[in-house]
């Protein structure tokens, strides 16, 4: 339950937990466009630099139920406060990494910090909000996180044209201390401390299983399927499907699967995983489409989507005041719907499609995230019981995290099913272009992936009207 506070320090609660989220957003976007020069300027190969990006997304997958666990064991705050230095610390050493393996060593540092402010910032406005004004600071959530990858689609595309890309991370430095002081100055624990036990077990069974499914992955993509790749994706599925049994036998497990008994929470998870599985991936196909169908620069090709990250924020606070109101299954359910339209659009891109196409289904998948985004936020946290708002917080992220590592991997292996791997990996980091032949052979790649993005908005849609509206008594 929320205590009251005054609006003044409410006001300046979100502010520093909205800069949080644009911090980690900016991550996600400003490393994609930086990923050619980094290989460049490192001497890397292909599948090592994307490493950069996956390792993040892995620790931050792993890690999501764990700190938020040590928000309810130490204080959701002080996590938090502890992951804007972490963060702080991973990024100044990511500027500084002399070779692939030591920039991939640090990103993981930096995963925990990331980790520490993803998987505690929802508990942290649960603990601050009434629940029945939770909605609408989770649509300024929402803001943080498009304003954010706005800012690293035009930092990246600006720092690695003009300055080094170290600066991509350098820049994290004094935003999040920036962040730090101010949380500390503001913030304060409203949590009751309650006794957890971390799960060893599963988190390594988890990360094992996802390690194998990603690796064989970004193998198949790169290079034609071999028995030791296949071999690794079976071994991957099986640790997987072993973590789900060990789950269910464990008392305090990482996923506490438990709490699916509630249909909201139970939906609202599924919801987060299938959605973030279809649309991840977005971004960085339409990066592929524009650099390797249409030739463009990264940072020309970004810019394009900028009004779509742009719109999606500014709904964000309307979608969340209209779930408040309304509850969450309407909104959720309709942006969903809206988002599935956007990737329709996407999947007719061609060679001689007008740009302006892929500014307005970038528009319409905005409007869509709006929707989806703060209510289902706010549904996961007033369906979860009293006391659990850091293992469910820290649930959603899982989830989402999840799907979001997968969708990376799927993106890359279903565009390289019509054209070379090597050639469409080397599209993906931006290190080539298509010509000749290539070209329509690779449209058709990204198109059956876009039309599979949609099946899975689909079925996240149908979970999130399935919810049902949160009962008095989990709120």
């Amino acid at each position: 339950m929320a205590h009251p506070e005054p609006s003044i320090r409410r006001s300046l609660a979100l502010t520093v937990i909205v800069i949080g989220i644009l911090i980690t957003a900016v991550d996600t976007t400003i490393v994609v466009l930086a990923l050619p020069t980094m290989m460049r300027s490192l001497h890397a190969d292909l599948t090592g630099v994307v490493w950069v990006i996956m390792a993040y997304l892995l620790v931050i997958t792993l890690l999501a139920t764990q700190v938020g666990r040590l928000g309810d064991m130490f204080g959701r705050v002080r996590m938090y406060e502890l992951g804007f230095l972490v963060f702080i610390v991973g990024s100044a050493l990511c500027g500084l990494a002399p070779d692939p393996r030591t920039l991939i060593a640090f990103r993981i540092f930096q995963g925990v910090g990331g980790a520490l402010i993803t998987a505690n910032s929802g508990a942290v406005i649960a603990d601050t909000f009434a629940a029945s004004r939770r909605g609408q600071a989770y649509g300024f959530t929402s803001v943080g996180w498009n304003v954010g990858a706005i800012l690293g689609i035009l930092l990246g595309g600006f720092i690695t044209t003009y300055a080094s890309w170290r600066y991509i991370f350098l820049i994290n430095v004094p935003i999040g201390g920036f962040a730090l002081i101010t949380a500390w100055l503001v913030l304060r624990e409203r949590s009751p401390r309650t006794a957890r036990a971390l799960d060893w077990w599963g988190m390594s069974f988890l990360g094992a299983g996802l390690l194998a499914v990603l690796v064989a992955m970004v193998g198949l993509a790169s290079q034609p399927p071999t028995p030791a790749l296949l071999a690794l994706l079976a071994a991957g599925i099986a640790l997987l499907a072993a973590f789900l049994l060990l789950e269910l036998r464990l008392p305090q497990p990482l996923l506490d699967l438990r709490l699916f008994r509630i249909r909201i929470v139970r939906a609202s998870l599924l919801a987060s995983f299938f959605q973030s599985l279809g649309n991840f991936a977005v971004l960085f196909l339409i990066i592929m489409y524009l650099q390797g169908v249409r030739q463009l620069s990264p940072l020309d090709a970004s810019l394009l989507l900028v009004p779509g990250y742009l719109l999606g924020g500014a709904l964000g606070p309307v979608a969340g005041r209209l779930a408040d109101r309304v509850g969450p299954a309407l909104p959720a359910t309709v942006g969903l719907g809206v988002q599935a339209v956007a990737m329709f659009a996407y999947a007719h891109l061609g060679d001689a499609t007008p740009l302006g196409w892929v500014v307005a289904a970038s528009v319409v998948n905005g409007i869509g995230s709006a929707g989806f985004f703060p209510a289902n936020n706010a549904a996961v946290m007033k369906g979860a019981p009293p006391g659990s708002f850091g293992i469910v917080s820290g649930m959603l992220r899982t989830f989402a995290n999840i799907g979001m590592v997968l969708s990376f991997a799927a993106a890359m292996l279903v565009s390289a099913t019509s054209i070379p791997r090597q050639v469409a990996f080397a599209i993906f980091v931006g290190t080539t272009t298509l010509r000749g032949s290539y070209m329509q052979g690779f449209t058709r790649g990204i198109h059956a992936a876009f039309y599979l993005s949609i099946l899975l908005m689909l079925i996240a849609a149908v979970f999130s009207a399935l919810r049902g509206q949160p009962s008095q008594t989990t709120a």
